[in-house]
């Protein structure tokens, strides 16, 4: 696998790259990655056989690859499709998506450990892109789409770089949470609450806590809730499991 140090210094800044590498390697790591990020994005993409012209409101857009290397999964490679959010214009509406604050994690992990309250996490698999676009964009396929290069593409999901797509995904999971009887506290938006009682008939609270797409929840009954989460969202690896840290706090 080689260093952190070593790893670093070979990221490729594009396909071709990332091809010269894998050889020079004697292995397909980053190519690899590519097809992965690609294949999980397919499902942004709806193909449009018709006249470019008659896509009325549409902007075209292009896209490129960011590479990374994940240091707590052994130096796993990275790709990420972007749209190039920054060739277009800023939307009126809201584009950020908010994310819960430290103060509401340190307060609620102490009313969990009060309360004697499960904790259990899980990361959303390519978040944004579980939520629909705001935007209007189309894009020409180039030869990351392996054999559909050259064809249009009408954005249906929240793509990765486009300035909308953090507040369409932040919109998705709330409707998503309220659906379960979830509401945002006044105090922090982004720390969810519903009404729950204890085996004892004790009343209490259940708490979800995002981070854009982290999911923290505290309940007597953590892991069945987050099952109802995962039954509109995929997580990462198929996990739910008990957080080791959470923005910084280790548990």
């Amino acid at each position: 696998m080689g260093t952190y140090a070593q790893v670093r210094n070979t990221y490729p800044k594009s396909t071709k790259e990332a091809i010269k590498i894998d050889k020079a390697n004697g292995d397909t790591l980053w190519q690899d990655s590519i097809q992965m990020e690609m294949k999980n994005n397919r499902v942004a993409f709806e193909e449009f056989d018709g006249d470019v012209e008659k896509l009325m409101g549409y902007k075209k857009i292009t896209g490129h690859l960011v590479f990374d290397v994940k240091l707590g999964e052994n130096f796993q490679r990275k790709a990420r499709y972007c749209a190039d959010g920054h060739k277009t214009e800023a939307p009126a509406a809201l584009t950020y998506s908010t994310v819960v604050s430290r103060d509401s994690v340190w307060i609620l992990l102490m009313i969990a450990a009060l309360n004697g309250l499960d904790l259990q996490c899980a990361d959303i698999q390519n978040g944004f892109l579980t939520a629909p676009a705001i935007e209007k964009c189309y894009l020409v396929a180039g030869p990351k789409f392996g054999e559909e290069e050259s064809k249009v593409f009408i954005v249906r999901r929240a793509l990765y770089g486009l300035k909308s797509s953090s507040a369409a995904f932040r919109s998705h999971l709330a409707e998503t949470l309220e659906d379960l009887g979830f509401s945002s506290s006044t105090a922090d938006p982004d720390v969810c609450m519903r009404a729950a009682v204890k085996p004892d008939g004790e009343e209490y609270y259940e708490y979800i806590l995002c981070y854009v797409d982290d999911i923290l929840c505290m309940s007597m009954k953590a892991k069945e809730v987050m099952e109802g989460i995962g039954r509109v969202f995929k997580f990462k690896k198929g996990k739910i499991e008990p957080p080791e840290s959470y923005l910084g706090a280790r548990l």
